[in-house]
């Protein structure tokens, strides 16, 4: 039998790419200008450094366990199976719902084309939500971002090699066309001043307005694990390359949108502005027209781009939950021939239907995605520490250095960003979560040992628990610029998160046991060491 081609680097950083800059550029820089006026700028560069440290605890884990599907593995080698469960499904839920936000941000951009040809697609957005004439054309695109998973890895990747060449050129063709025409400096000082609407805006737009949604992506490279070449060097660079590339490209997006604002479009402030496709209404009302063509197209291609790149990202998460057998386990079969969890594609397909259907705007898709991938991020920065004491003989190809300072901080971060999604969206993705334990609990207990097993793992899972009582506690009591009661006046709320966060953070470190997973873990750091 021939041997599978594996990802190069650069067929990696073309994957991850296209999966970073999706439809977040197309209405991230209008959502962030609208919370926070021009101080979304930073609110780009905060979201960069949130997943980039987050990012760097997960490259250490990657590197150590190259394979297909880990995010939703990692947390099991040193926690047991319930927070690996936990872990696993918030992250796959997470990724779920990509897919459907690609396919509507394409929609949404075609329910505003300007051309009279194009009136027949006018029905698909009604009052900024899908329709259901819209919602079939959701159908397709999903149908087909499925199909070109459908038969390897090789199409794939050169699918994707072919579209992020052009989702880079556009976004930096309408940075350059932009500054030059319509750049307007008065923009950043003059309406309500740089920052119009309090710091407080600052951190909101950094999870309200999908910029974590829009940098989550790197995720891409580490879930692909052994399909990679080299993976013990090139998950370190396929990241660090695209990650770095995708933050400057968001902020100079976001400088270049705030500066082409026209100022009539200003009148009633920053809040006022509210463009149906962000970028290519500015083009028009400048006289832009061949620049909004290329937007239109491109609201179709980088999007697509995104969620051709997530089916197999989200296929292979899934395909990894049934490891633990917590879930069906035809859902993990490969195909033979193609080497694709097929069955868990078509599954992705059909609920991420559902999801769309019950939620109708990219907004709130990509609120609900931040979020629930959040709390699944959580759970790195304690397994890197809790990997450190268990099992300090593993193979770490990339070691993160002052780990003891970088990883309780990442996690301070992500709790952060977490109670910056505001009240309710906050205990609404946690239920969603806590439904995933239905699964759990129905297999588990079907085990001969199953409730003593039970038992053992709930301690190792305690402190994930701890974190969201905290974080629902404080988004109730916190400050109104966050959606609480007030109980507690910005920023003393986030005082009392990063105290509560930091108590959960070294709980869930001391609460590490070892369980079978630890020796999965070990069999899989071997494949590093026969590499080098």
């Amino acid at each position: 039998m021939p041997l599978r081609r594996k990802m190069s680097l650069f067929s990696l950083v073309m994957l991850t790419l296209s999966a970073i800059i999706g439809s977040g550029w197309l209405f991230g820089a209008g959502m962030a200008a609208q919370i926070a006026g021009p101080a979304a700028i930073i609110s780009w560069l905060l979201g960069a450094l949130v997943i980039g440290l987050i990012a760097m605890n997960y490259i250490e884990l990657g590197t150590m366990f190259p394979t297909s599907g880990g995010m939703s593995q990692y947390a099991a080698f040193s926690h047991g199976p319930l927070l690996g469960f936990v872990a696993g499904w918030a992250n796959w839920l997470s990724l779920l719902t990509i897919i459907p936000i690609e396919a509507v941000a394409a929609v949404q951009y075609m329910s505003s084309w300007p051309w009279a040809w194009a009136n027949w697609t006018r029905g698909f957005l009604r009052a900024g939500n899908v329709t259901n004439e819209g919602l079939v054309i959701v159908f397709l695109f999903i149908l087909a971002f499925t199909l070109l998973n459908f038969w390897s890895v090789k199409l794939l990747t050169r699918f994707t090699s072919f579209v992020s060449v052009f989702k880079l050129v556009i976004p930096t063709l309408t940075i350059i066309v932009l500054v030059i025409t319509g750049f307007e400096p008065q923009n950043f000082a003059h309406i309500g001043g740089f920052m119009p609407y309090g710091s407080s805006a600052i951190f909101s737009a950094t999870t309200a307005a999908g910029i974590i949604f829009s940098y989550n992506a790197f995720q891409t490279t580490i879930n692909m694990g052994n399909e990679i070449e080299h993976p013990e060097r090139n998950i370190l660079w396929g990241i660090v390359i695209a990650f770095g590339i995708s933050t400057v490209i968001y902020t100079l997006l976001q400088v270049a949108f705030i500066g082409a604002v026209p100022g009539g479009s200003l009148v009633h402030g920053w809040h006022g502005v509210n463009f149906q496709s962000p970028f290519a209404d500015i083009a028009i009302l400048l006289n832009l027209g061949w620049l909004s063509t290329l937007l239109y197209l491109d609201a179709f291609v980088s999007p697509f781009g995104t969620g051709v790149s997530f089916v197999a990202t989200t296929s292979r998460a899934l395909a990894a939950m049934t490891g633990t057998k917590h879930m069906p386990t035809k859902l993990g079969e490969v195909n033979r021939k193609y080497q694709t969890p097929r069955r868990a594609m078509v599954v992705n397909l059909f609920l991420g239907v559902v999801l769309v259907a019950g939620f109708r705007n990219w907004g709130t898709l990509s609120n609900v995605i931040s979020t629930s991938t959040l709390i699944a991020y959580l759970t790195g920065p304690v397994t890197v520490s809790s990997l450190r004491r268990q099992a300090p003989e593993l193979v770490r190809p990339f070691r993160l250095h002052a780990a003891q300072w970088w990883s309780p901080l990442a996690y301070v971060l992500a709790s952060l960003a977490i109670y910056w999604a505001k009240w309710p969206t906050t205990v609404e993705v946690f239920g969603v979560i806590a439904l995933g334990l239905i699964f759990y609990v129905y297999y588990e207990i079907r085990r001969p040992s199953g409730w003593q097993s039970l038992r053992a793992s709930l301690r190792g899972g305690r402190w994930l628990l701890a974190e969201m009582v905290w974080l629902t506690l404080m988004s109730v009591v916190g400050s109104h610029q966050f959606g609480g009661s007030g109980w507690l006046s910005y920023p003393l709320d986030f005082v009392g998160v990063i105290l509560g966060s930091l108590a959960c953070y070294y709980l869930g470190v001391h609460d590490a046991y070892e369980s079978d997973s630890l020796d999965i873990a070990r069999s899989l750091n071997r494949r590093v060491v026969e590499k080098e």
